[in-house]
């Protein structure tokens, strides 16, 4: 009889141990969602030459850590080169013939003036001719003055009129001729512009045969090499950064009401078992994984079957994290949000309102 009551006393007390310790932890874990579906994300950039050619030179290697503006690679730049060298003969073409389009309107310019002038002679000419036709005529009709004097200031009359009528043509001749000067040095000038737009592209492409790192990383997935040839968006290596990382969390859709920007998320990554990191929600994906997938599912035709669908959340992590600098994109994680925890902003999902509200947290899945 008495060992059947240990007995018992041995099962209740192990009853009531599990009771307590599951009370325990859901007291713990009230108010948490979690999931291991989440992997460290980063910037990474691809690599890729504006200008094609043969590589004459690989400056780095594989895994090799690099700063922004470390020169990467070099491309045979030889005619690359001959084109600048080319272009730029050309703009010295082009600004030679537009200093010569400026000269000849200086010129003509310079006969412009010459013309008024002779015009103004002339004008003075007829202006003298013809008073001195007047006082001609005057005496000739008191039989004070000859015919043959008459005639004479006539005929001086006449010339001085043509004369001015000559220089009016002239005048108007050489304006017109300037303008059309005028219209051939703009169409140089388009053209020495021209030039030199060609100069600055060929220029560019001399530039781009020596690739550098746009950002600091490590160099990955390599396969550029001696001797290669390239084309212009040819993936030729990668450049994974190891700061400003962060974790995209694949949440289900039945998690993310409680999901609110600047809730606290506590981060294990899989590769540091012993490390717990401090983040917080920083977004959430427009759409499902499945709606930016290459074949988006097509649930209009056919038998449908209903697949819980995943949304894409990130977390942040801040500066100076225990792990910093030694985290790698794509490595796994497992991320837990307090969801009981208000956002510094003051916002909150509808759901998580009302839990707070009656002092409740339902415990999320993984």
């Amino acid at each position: 009889m008495p060992s059947k009551l240990i007995k018992i006393a041995a099962v209740a007390t192990l009853v009531g141990a599990a009771a307590a310790g599951g009370g325990a932890l859901w007291w713990t874990q009230r108010g948490h969602i979690s999931t291991d579906n989440a992997y460290i994300q980063g910037d990474v950039t691809t690599i890729s030459p504006r200008v094609g050619g043969y590589v004459v030179e690989v400056a780095v290697g594989d895994n090799q850590a690099v700063t922004a503006g470390q020169i990467l690679a070099r491309i045979d730049d030889r005619d690359y080169r001959a084109r600048v060298a080319e272009a730029s003969a050309a703009v010295d073409a082009a600004q030679a013939a537009l200093e010569g389009y400026e000269r000849r309107i200086e010129a003509q310019q310079a006969e412009i003036g010459e013309a008024a002038a002779g015009l103004t002679t002339w004008q003075a000419e007829l202006d003298l001719a013809r008073k001195e036709l007047s006082r001609t005529a005057s005496l000739a009709r008191e039989d004070y003055a000859s015919r043959q004097r008459l005639d004479n200031a006539e005929s001086t009359v006449s010339k001085a009129r043509a004369g001015l009528i000559h220089a009016e043509a002239k005048l108007v001749t050489a304006r017109s001729q300037i303008a059309v000067i005028e219209a051939d040095r703009r169409r140089q000038k388009s053209l020495l512009d021209q030039a030199r737009a060609h100069l600055d592209l060929a220029q560019v492409d001399l530039e781009n045969t020596v690739l550098r790192a746009p950002i600091d990383g490590v160099v990955g997935n390599r396969g550029v090499r001696l001797g290669q040839l390239v084309v212009p968006g040819a993936s030729l290596l990668s450049l994974v950064p190891l700061e400003g990382v962060w974790v995209v969390a694949n949440f289900k859709e039945t998690q993310i009401d409680a999901l609110s920007p600047g809730q606290p998320v506590n981060v294990t990554v899989d590769a540091f078992p012993g490390v717990s990191l401090a983040g917080t929600v920083g977004g959430m994906s427009p759409a499902s994984g499945a709606e930016f997938s290459l074949l988006p599912p097509e649930n209009a035709t056919g038998n449908f079957t209903k697949i819980v669908q995943r949304i894409a959340v990130r977390v942040d992590l801040p500066a100076g994290s225990p792990l910093a600098g030694r985290l790698r994109p794509g490595l796994s994680a497992v991320v837990n949000v307090n969801t009981n925890e208000v956002p510094p902003n003051g916002q909150t999902s509808p759901a998580l309102a009302g839990l707070i509200g009656t002092g409740l947290a339902g415990e999320g899945e993984r």
